[in-house]
């Protein structure tokens, strides 16, 4: 249910893109990627941590499955992942705004995100 809900909210993604609601589509983006994760947590572990960070997540990840490549995923991209979780509280509460190019790195963020731990379940 959560990899479907993940791929869902991916999909919205781009479309809240595509309407230029750009500060949606980096919520969803971010939202996309967390629930993809605890995904794959879930199922491979059981459980997943109470958290929305993507990089405790993904720490989460690297303890169990490919910790390497998720660690070297993770520092190679600290800024761009800092910026999908800040996101989720940012696109909600705050008058920030986003523009069509910083929705268009988190919905690419997101779907490297899916990708790799994709790669690291097999599937």
């Amino acid at each position: 249910m959560l990899r479907r809900r993940a791929t869902e909210f991916l999909e919205l993604a781009k479309e809240a893109l595509r309407r230029k609601n750009y500060d949606i589509s980096c919520f969803l983006s971010e939202l996309a990627a967390q629930l993809h994760i605890k995904s794959v947590l879930l199922e491979e572990v059981g459980d997943f941590p109470r958290t929305h960070s993507i990089r405790t997540l993904l720490a989460e990840v690297s303890k169990s499955l490919w910790g390497a490549k998720i660690r070297e995923f993770t520092q190679d991209n600290r800024v761009r992942l800092i910026a999908l979780e800040d996101a989720y509280i940012i696109a909600r509460y705050t008058p920030t705004s986003y523009t069509e190019e910083d929705a268009e790195d988190m919905i690419n963020i997101a779907e490297e995100i899916i990708s790799l731990t994709s790669k690291v379940q097999g599937k």
